[in-house]
């Protein structure tokens, strides 16, 4: 049963961890989590944003940085090796929609190739115990009213929902033809501290409200969504982990996890405006955007199976996120200081 407050030290103190998309939104506050638990994490990084929560924060001093990109297959093999990896969590990812559709080839050879290559990898190393893959609600597609479970179909059609979707099946085809120790995540619409994407509503509604100006809703604010904290987001991962070590059966299955916090854009952004104090109205675009009217999960599996539930109430972590917003978003001579890469393998 999955206890919130309980982190299991003895799992992950001098654990060889291999983390891809570290230096992301989600990655940054798993490595800030694992680091605390006392694992040994290795990453792999591409690039690097300074103002992102791993080098901001300082985390990028505690663990091991391996240069490159999910493209090199013998390099993410060395580093297994080399690093005697137990635990693999692949997050990397080229997460912007608007981006998959201008440029479908980069998304599916990072989405679709990079995932491939990690497993392909891992195969090769008998001595991972763990893999988690990191996939998206969105791999479910549209048209539908009721909640996903983890055996509806996936109907994704955009390059990005097809790209992770494509990452979802490859996942579960090496979990049964290699027997490897593989599960999949299926993630709801994160929010949180550290998102540096402005075309998403939760910080791009922040950001305009701390500066005075309207929030922006791009389509009519009717689409709903199923919301999760990033911090709630980033401990399900690790106790999935442990939990896949102690039960085998758990090979090959597909999670979802959301908190069920399930609304509107046009209802998120009037409860940012709330919880700012702010006296702006939305201003609503009405364009028709490339996704799905509706994504509602179901847990029933996850409660049931797991025992997991999200556990950091919605309007807490919602303040919990403005005030980072607030903090990074302040003049520079009263923001943390951005630190330089350090111990870069």
């Amino acid at each position: 049963m999955y206890d919130a407050a309980a982190l299991n030290i003895d799992f992950w103190r001098d654990r060889p961890v291999f983390v891809t998309g570290g230096t992301g939104f989600l990655g940054g506050w798993l490595v800030k989590r694992l680091v605390q638990a006392g694992a040994e994490v290795v990453c792999l990084v591409r690039n690097w944003t300074p103002q992102s929560e791993f080098v901001s924060s300082r985390l990028i001093e505690q663990v091991n940085v391996v240069r490159g990109d999910l493209s090199d297959q013998a390099l993410i093999e060395k580093t297994l090796g080399e690093f005697e990896i137990r635990t693999v969590i692949h997050l990397g990812a080229q997460s912007v929609s608007s981006v998959a559709l201008k440029n479908p080839g980069a998304t599916f050879d990072t989405n679709v190739g990079g995932t491939w290559k990690v497993l392909e990898a891992c195969r090769r190393t008998p001595a991972v115990g763990q893999i988690l893959i990191a996939s998206s609600e969105k791999v479910y597609g549209g048209g539908l009213d009721e909640p996903r479970t983890e055996d509806s179909p996936l109907l994704a059609r955009s390059p990005f929902d097809v790209s992770k979707a494509c990452g979802d099946l490859i996942a579960q085809s090496y979990a049964q033809n290699y027997g490897m120790p593989i599960v999949v995540t299926r993630n709801g619409n994160l929010f949180g501290g550290g998102d540096l994407n402005w075309q998403r509503i939760v910080p791009s509604s922040i950001r305009s409200i701390l500066r005075k100006q309207r929030p922006v809703i791009r389509s009519d604010g009717s689409r709903i969504r199923d919301f999760l904290y990033v911090e709630d987001c980033a401990a399900a991962h690790m106790f999935l982990a442990e939990e896949l070590a102690q039960r085998e059966e758990l090979a090959g299955e597909a999670f979802n996890l959301s908190s069920q916090t399930r609304l509107s854009a046009r209802e998120i952004v009037q409860k940012i405006i709330e919880a700012t104090g702010s006296r702006l109205r939305p201003e609503l675009l009405g364009e028709t955007l490339p996704e799905p009217t509706q994504n509602i999960l179901s847990l029933s599996k996850t409660h049931s199976v797991l025992g997991w539930r999200a556990t950091t109430d919605f309007d807490e972590a919602l303040r919990r996120t403005i005030s980072w917003y607030e903090s990074f978003l302040a003049p520079p001579s009263v923001r943390r200081d951005i630190l330089p890469l350090p111990n870069v393998a």
